[in-house]
């Protein structure tokens, strides 16, 4: 075998299948399924935002007189540039000189080798996937009641409002127990969980919405396994209170009281740009969701796919809908690059009938 043969053996292309196997026995993100990629091409993004309001009777009119018009239920359209992400590794010269000396001697050193080159390429990709899910977990988990994303690295800053006005937050953001820290539910005497998500679900009635999923990481769900409100659901045969309930009894009072469909436990976490350790959902946010998609998830047309792919300078593969794996040959010095690379941005058509619980 010689460098050429070594170089096909960790192409993008052998990149690229050896992630797709890899990825029919991975643990999805939640985002994965509310967020659907799709993809399109350049950088702009446009979506229609639809403001969906109860019916609206007709106003009154005489008769012979002009009739009344009014604003139709807001369709708004949103328009944006999508932020742009790269990184890669080298084979550098000195790895080029180990490499042939261990092709030269039959060394398995060389099998090795060619693991550690999709390790590496897999930790980026893996990275490409972090990336939307970091900002798909932004809009549904919108700290503060502020829908946005903000990712701040490298001399960039990538920051976008999805609710400029501030109609959603007023409408859809309900944070338990700021003005009195009794109904927070890391108060078990006084809280109620049940009355507060039903609170949720209402407000996003009126817009169109029937929640049927609640989703929190595993740190809020506990504060409902002491919570007076729900243990009463449980009473024994004589009339007495449960004192401990199972984590699936909690999941049923919450469903049979409050007609969900599914709770979701989501308790993956993510590393930032500088090493530090997040939880895409955040602790004591629950999010209430209709059924299917909520918005979607658009990757845009990187440089790689557009200007290098089947050029004679580079070779490109695509993963993910849109993720840009590709393999350049520098002549000095003597490097082999593989970067991976994405642009990717989520849009968020069916905001309004989600509704966002901060309850500690």
């Amino acid at each position: 075998m010689d460098f050429n043969a070594f170089l096909k053996l960790v192409s993008p292309a052998a990149i690229s299948m050896n992630w797709t196997e890899a990825q029919t026995a991975a643990d999805p993100y939640l985002g994965e399924a509310l967020f659907p990629r799709k993809q399109k091409a350049g950088l702009d993004l446009s979506w229609i935002k639809g403001n969906k309001g109860l019916p609206i009777s007709l106003m009154p009119s005489a008769f012979d007189a002009q009739a009344t018009y009014r604003d139709r239920i807001g369709v708004s359209k949103v328009e944006t540039e999508m932020p742009f992400f790269r990184e890669g590794f080298k084979i550098k010269e000195k790895d080029r000189q180990n490499i042939l000396r261990a092709i030269d001697t039959n060394d398995p050193y060389v099998r090795e080798i060619i693991a550690t080159v999709f390790d590496d390429a897999s930790q980026l990709i893996e990275g490409a996937r972090v990336v939307a899910e970091r900002e798909r977990m932004q809009l549904l988990f919108a700290e503060n009641g502020n829908v946005g994303i903000t990712i701040k690295a490298n001399g960039v800053d990538y920051t976008y409002n999805y609710d400029a006005n501030g109609t959603w937050k007023s409408t859809n953001y309900f944070e338990i127990g700021e003005n009195n820290s009794q109904l927070k539910w890391t108060d078990p005497d006084h809280s109620d969980p049940l009355a507060d998500i039903q609170t949720g679900k209402d407000a996003v009635a009126d817009k169109g919405g029937i929640t049927r999923m609640i989703a929190m990481n595993n740190v809020t769900f506990r504060t409902l396994r002491n919570n007076k409100k729900i243990l009463n659901k449980f009473i024994t045969n004589i009339g007495v209170a449960v004192g401990v309930a199972g984590d699936g009894d909690i999941v049923n009072v919450l469903k049979d009281s409050l007609e969900l469909d599914g709770i979701v436990i989501y308790n993956k976490k993510y590393q930032d740009e500088s090493k530090q350790t997040h939880k895409f959902c955040p602790d004591g946010y629950v999010a209430l969701l209709p059924d299917g998609a909520i918005g979607d998830t658009y990757l845009g047309t990187t440089p790689e796919e557009a200007d290098l792919q089947g050029k004679s300078i580079a070779e490109v593969s695509i993963v993910d809908s849109g993720v840009a794996v590709a393999q350049v040959l520098n002549a000095h010095p003597v490097n082999v690059n593989t970067y991976v690379s994405e642009i990717v941005l989520p849009s968020y058509e069916r905001m309004d009938q989600v509704a966002l619980l901060k309850v500690f």
